[in-house]
């Protein structure tokens, strides 16, 4: 738990710095406040006597200085009739350990002022004590000097508490933004969860929804980089076949997976790969919109034979990447995939294409994803960060499981860039060819070969 807390430390450090940020202003508004200290010793009045006061007895004349008769005397002396009560509060008087003198503090607004309350407050105790009948004696043994310095506002101290109360409040806010989060988010977990090693990951850009294609970016913005780090990383995929048919799914909608289609197979058409990529969503179908292509003709009107593939094969707009849209939408989509007309339609888009990249619905949802995905070689599941829950994702894997087909790998989603960073990504925005290949290529090569 604490080293989940720990991430969120710039945060954390910052509510520690507000908050001494905040003392160091309640400082700076508190009146400043001096102590000065006159010394009185309590003895016996011939100086060469052997014996010393009781203590009990030199504890009760400090009590005195306290008392309400020496602040009224210091109000006379200092002409300040009504400040009494104040005189009252700011006198104190206390035993030097282990001695007989007593320490009387005044402490004040003003240093000066401190000091001549401190030396008045001791003259008139001797007062006092002279007046009293008894054998004692009180003598100042050292005068009060115009302190320098405040005592309060302690401002290293204030600064201290503030930092601290600003550190707990921030633990206390990452805790409960811990709690709320339910998604992944670190991609150990991702990987552990699935079973499959992540391929990538795109970091979350707020302009992709009037921008979605890399088309539209320069070559070095980081959702082109993080794209063409999908791509390389690819290469450790079943790296001895020459063809295959990849479907890109998610465990529910809105977790990018058709954004993710489509910039993938313009990143792999620009490389010279031949590359067809079907709208196989059938019910809520995006491929055509994000491309600006014509959707009416398409897979289902080829699937029903109303139109031979290659005139529904229309191209992209990048060399090598042809297109084929939904067409018409059925009401019965998982039938309709489940044909022999659908099958022999991969079949023949392998044949022709270097890659074949399935644009599918959610796994959760409905079946169709299942049934795509055990037409193809394997699956990528795109995982929205901190937004798919762990048991989301072991259910969606599971459904591939049920019929069959392999989960390669995943795409983490719409990830904060400063999370991705934090976690060694190549570039801030997605593991890096080397990590794949290092940490995973094996495990794919291995399952493959086991399958």
């Amino acid at each position: 738990m604490l080293k989940t807390l720990l991430r969120r430390w710039p945060s954390i450090l910052v509510l520690a710095l507000v908050g001494a940020g905040i003392a160091v202003f309640a400082a700076s508004l508190a009146t400043p406040r001096y102590a000065a200290h006159t010394e009185v010793l309590i003895s016996p009045p011939d100086a060469s006597s052997t014996s010393a006061p009781a203590e009990r007895t030199v504890e009760s004349y400090a009590h005195v200085v306290d008392g309400r008769g020496i602040a009224s005397v210091v109000a006379d002396d200092l002409g300040a009739p009504d400040d009494i009560g104040t005189l009252d509060d700011d006198l104190t008087a206390a035993v030097v350990a282990d001695t007989s003198v007593v320490r009387i503090t005044a402490t004040r607004g003003s240093a000066d002022n401190a000091a001549q309350v401190s030396e008045t407050a001791a003259t008139a105790f001797l007062t006092w004590v002279k007046a009293q009948d008894t054998s004692l004696v009180a003598t100042i043994v050292e005068k009060a000097d115009v302190p320098s310095e405040p005592t309060s506002p302690h401002r290293s101290l204030w600064i201290a508490l503030g930092a601290l109360t600003g550190l707990v409040v921030g633990f206390a806010v990452a805790a409960l933004r811990e709690a709320r989060v339910t998604g992944i988010r670190v991609p150990a977990d991702l990987e552990q969860v699935a079973g499959a090693p992540v391929l990538g990951a795109i970091a979350y850009d707020r302009a992709a929804i009037q921008t979605p294609l890399i088309t539209s970016l320069g070559t070095h913005h980081p959702r082109f980089e993080a794209i063409r780090i999908l791509r390389t990383n690819l290469q450790f995929l079943d790296i001895d076949r020459d063809r295959r048919v990849i479907t890109i799914t998610s465990s529910v909608a809105g977790e990018g997976k058709s954004t993710t289609a489509c910039n993938l197979a313009i990143a792999l058409a620009q490389t010279g790969t031949r590359v067809a990529l079907v709208e196989g969503d059938l019910r809520r179908p995006r491929v055509a919109e994000y491309l600006g292509i014509e959707k009416s003709v398409g897979l289902t009107t080829v699937l029903v034979g109303r139109v031979a593939l290659d005139a529904a094969l229309q191209p992209a707009g990048t060399p090598g990447l042809d297109v084929l849209t939904s067409g018409a939408l059925p009401p019965n989509p998982s039938e309709i995939l489940q044909t022999d007309a659908m099958r022999t339609l991969v079949s023949e888009l392998r044949q022709r294409y270097d890659i074949v990249l399935i644009d599918a619905p959610p796994l959760l949802p409905v079946t169709d994803a299942s049934l795509l995905a055990s037409l193809s070689d394997g699956a990528i599941l795109v995982v929205k960060h901190g937004e798919t829950g762990r048991e989301a994702v072991a259910t969606a894997v599971r459904r591939l499981e049920s019929v069959g087909a392999r989960l390669l790998g995943t795409v983490l989603s719409m990830s904060p860039v400063k999370e991705l960073s934090r976690y060694g990504y190549g570039y801030g925005y997605g593991y890096g060819p080397e990590y794949f290949a290092r940490t995973a290529g094996e495990k794919v090569r291995g399952g493959a070969r086991k399958g």
